[in-house]
């Protein structure tokens, strides 16, 4: 069965929690303003762990649907 917005591509932990919530990678770009190749990689390469600024602003955007998000979620810091 594939995922509804994943489309069957590999997704990094941040990528499938924003598919379960129906949410694009537009939305967080405009959100977080980071550009569209850093939210790409965040969400699509499960290695990829982004800079600490980078890290605070997504966290910061995704804390608008849920406040209790944390960085562990995502990354393995």
């Amino acid at each position: 069965m594939e995922e509804a917005f994943g489309l069957g591509k590999k997704r990094s932990r941040l990528g499938k929690w924003m598919d379960s919530r129906g949410i694009k990678q537009e939305w967080l770009i405009q959100k977080s303003g980071r550009n569209k190749n850093t939210i790409r990689m965040a969400c699509n390469d499960p290695d990829h762990i982004p800079s600490g600024s980078t890290m605070q602003k997504i966290l910061t955007a995704l804390r608008e649907v849920d406040p209790s998000v944390r960085a562990e979620q995502f990354w393995d810091l």
